[in-house]
């Protein structure tokens, strides 16, 4: 059951609750350009999804066709409470390594690079997890849980996480000992030394009670968000492939054979010796720490959240209409959503070359409606002729208006 399509709006709604709590209260836990970049990484995600979760569904159906030790029934419940707790078992091992191998933190990172905490973190999310995180799942279909109960409880487990991405909700006490809270899920996403690598459950904190990973919220160390390896960038685009250009470098910097192939499976953090020698990293100090930012004019902020909401509504829409499009139709749409945000991200960050490419990205909305009725996205028809000239002539103004800004910053 497709949950996440249905929860979507409500996210929108949390997040403007959270916004007013966030006034209320006198605090501000929200940066634009920090909320668009993550809540741009979750579109790009989805939209991705849409071409590449075949992989995970494909391989799960496989398994359980020809491996599964049983053959359980999707009309009992017990099997809906087994394959819920379950998925969040393989959730657990799954999220720990990804935070303890270098290929899988290069998908994970993402999650972990915002330096706000709040709503629009939980939908900060990787484009290339599908690649690994299918092993992880394979034991349930071994144990025989079906397909449709598989994807429903993972549906399930992704919701759970949505509403621990706050600073507003304290620790509950007892709930603590047993669930993920906002305020465990808190020190999950430091990146102070007390707090690193701990807390992986999606759902159950029993997880990580167990296995010896679990850090209790300490009020006597404030937790400092982000990564230690900051992205410093607010490009969705760039965020995804981050680290993995980091580990490439160092595969094609180091001498040994053998530590370029196993540099990728490594514990993270984990260099070739040569490597580190020849290029270290150094860390930053957290008491020195402040968070990314690029002063942007108020009229450059209203023009890109305004565009940014083009590629909301795009990214529902391929999600709404997935199962009636064609694989054509999807890859076009996908490919205008990543060339939208990354433009978007190349705005935020005010680069030389963000008129120019602003322009370019206006000027292929002409080529994508011819093509869009040929692939199956949508039919042809006047009024999307009127519509796509309307928004073109309407940004065309929005960017005249802030052209001098982008102008003099870039300079």
């Amino acid at each position: 059951m497709d949950f996440i399509l249905y929860a979507v709006p409500f996210f929108f709604v949390l997040i403007a609750v959270e916004l007013l709590a966030d006034r209320w209260r006198g605090v501000s836990n929200y940066r634009l350009a920090d909320a668009i970049n993550s809540i741009s990484t979750g579109v790009l995600s989805t939209t991705t999804g849409l071409l590449t979760k075949g992989v995970g569904l494909l391989t799960y159906a496989f398994a359980l066709d020809h491996v599964a030790l049983f053959k359980l029934s999707g009309d009992s419940v017990w099997v809906w409470v087994f394959a819920f707790v379950l998925y969040d078992f393989c959730y657990y091992w799954l999220h720990r390594m990804g935070h303890e191998r270098n290929i899988l933190w290069a998908a994970h990172s993402v999650h972990h690079q915002s330096e706000d905490y709040n709503l629009s973190t939980a939908l900060r999310q990787t484009s290339t997890g599908f690649l690994l995180s299918w092993i992880f799942y394979l034991p349930m279909a071994v144990l025989g849980v079906p397909l449709l109960v598989f994807v429903s409880v993972a549906a399930l487990n992704l919701l759970y996480q949505f509403w621990v991405h706050t600073k507003h909700i304290p620790k509950l006490g007892w709930f603590e000992w047993f669930f993920v809270t906002p305020s465990n899920h808190r020190a999950h996403h430091a990146q102070n030394a007390l707090y690193m690598d701990r807390n992986y459950g999606g759902v159950f904190i029993i997880w990580d009670r167990l296995f010896g990973s679990f850090q209790e919220e300490d009020d006597n160390e404030p937790v400092i968000f982000g990564v230690t390896t900051p992205l410093a960038s607010w490009n969705p685009l760039w965020a995804n492939v981050q680290f993995y250009a980091q580990l490439w470098d160092d595969a094609k910097r180091a001498q040994s054979k053998w530590d370029k192939l196993r540099i990728w499976f490594m514990r993270t953090g984990w260099r070739p010796a040569d490597v580190a020698a020849k290029y270290p990293m150094n860390k930053p100090d957290l008491s020195q720490f402040r968070k990314f930012e690029v002063p942007l004019d108020g009229r450059q902020q209203i023009y890109v959240a305004l565009q940014f909401c083009v590629y909301i509504a795009l990214g529902s829409f391929l999600m709404n209409l997935e199962r009636s499009l064609p694989t054509g139709a999807l890859v076009l749409g996908r490919g205008a959503v990543a060339l939208g945000l990354f433009t978007l991200g190349v705005a935020l960050e005010n680069r030389p070359w963000t008129l120019k490419l602003e322009l370019v990205r206006l000027a292929s909305n002409l080529p994508l409606m011819w093509l869009a009725p040929l692939v199956g996205l949508w039919p042809a028809s006047a009024v999307g002729w009127v519509g796509l000239l309307s928004y073109s002539l309407l940004s065309g103004i929005g960017l005249y208006c802030c052209r001098n800004r982008f102008t003099r910053l870039a300079s």
